[in-house]
């Protein structure tokens, strides 16, 4: 067989481990979903891969400014894909996410009660490239260990190919890419008590993932994987910018978000001492722009606040700082510096 090494949506800190993925060309197409995957960079050299803990700034924002702390991320991810069917397919059935309407070429999927992604079939439309400004993946959070480790024996029962990886000591987190080369995350939390904190800052690493371990969990159950259960979210949403220091005027000092962890070329920002509810980094990306019309692509992302003061203070902010925004049937929508669409809803 032909084979390619695929990162898969990794993180890539500086100095972290990165763990590549060998895959058979022939295993992309299971299930019926194409390989046409987005031309992806090559493995990086040994001096870059090995590891180092990645500690965060305490979280923090540079002025007054700063958002509900109730604020998250747990509304409709929206995606342009190719074929509409196709992606219906691998998310229902290699994911586990319910189909909760469609009409036409949109659909919505989630589990019931709770949408978690909206998609819009584009036809001909070309696989994401991570080289442009957009999408680097969303990220589906389980309730548990247990439901992670089902959710691996039913991909495995499926014939899938291996996926990325990553322990970051607050979470155990897998990576994917949908048949249109969006990068997603399916991952668990640990609870907040295990988190490590030190002189106010929070440790997270990217360690390889105990596979077994949950493997086990889910055997020790003795519950099979129906779909995503009740309690799944939209943990977090991680974007491709290019520059973090323009990312940080907008989503810290503008929006509110806390500062949970920064570097040159990363961002990781939340509400009320989460982990991160967004993360942005310029790794493929620096400098440059939004993917053409014709490449499938991130179209909006959902920001939840608690209340309608809360979103209007938001919304006044980005205003005053020359950010326009436009109100629609209670959703409020601003681009960032990007073009990256975002809803501001509230629950």
């Amino acid at each position: 067989s032909n084979y390619i090494v695929l990162h898969l949506g990794l993180r890539r800190y500086p100095n972290e481990v990165t763990i590549c993925n060998l895959i058979t060309m022939d295993k992309l197409n299971v299930m019926g979903y194409s390989s046409r995957l987005p031309a992806l960079r090559p493995a990086p050299p040994p001096s870059v891969l090995e590891h180092a803990m990645v500690t965060s700034q305490s979280a923090s924002t540079t002025g007054t400014t700063s958002i509900h702390p109730d604020t998250h991320v747990n509304g409709p991810v929206s995606l342009t894909v190719a074929d509409l069917d196709r992606s219906l397919r691998y998310y229902t059935e290699a994911i586990g996410l319910t189909l909760l309407e469609r009409n036409g070429d949109e659909a919505t999927l989630g589990i019931p009660g709770s949408p978690l992604l909206h998609l819009v079939e584009l036809p001909g439309a070309r696989p994401w490239t991570e080289y442009s400004t957009g999408l680097y993946h969303f990220a589906i959070l389980l309730p548990t260990r247990a439901d992670l480790g089902r959710w691996i024996r039913h991909w495995y029962d499926l014939g899938m190919p291996e996926f990325g990886q990553g322990d970051h000591l607050v979470s155990e987190a897998l990576y994917l890419r949908d048949p249109d080369g969006h990068g997603i995350e399916i991952y668990r939390d640990r609870p907040r008590s295990e988190w490590r904190w030190q002189n106010g800052r929070v440790q997270m690493a990217s360690l390889p993932v105990d596979v077994p371990g949950l493997l086990e969990e889910a055997e020790r159950s003795g519950i099979s994987w129906t779909g995503a259960p009740a309690g799944t979210t939209m943990g977090h949403v991680h974007l491709q910018v290019g520059d973090i220091a323009r990312a940080r005027a907008f989503y810290v000092d503008v929006i509110g978000f806390d500062v949970v962890a920064e570097m040159p070329t990363a961002l990781f920002i939340s509400a009320g001492g989460y982990h991160h509810h967004l993360g942005m980094n310029t790794w493929h990306s620096r400098g440059g722009s939004p993917a053409d019309p014709n490449v499938a692509a991130l179209r909006h992302f959902t920001i939840v606040q608690p209340n309608d003061e809360a979103r209007n203070e938001v919304a006044a902010r980005l205003n005053a700082a020359g950010h326009p925004t436009e109100t629609h049937d209670g959703t409020t929508i601003v681009r960032d510096p990007w073009s990256n669409v975002i809803h501001l809803r509230t629950s």
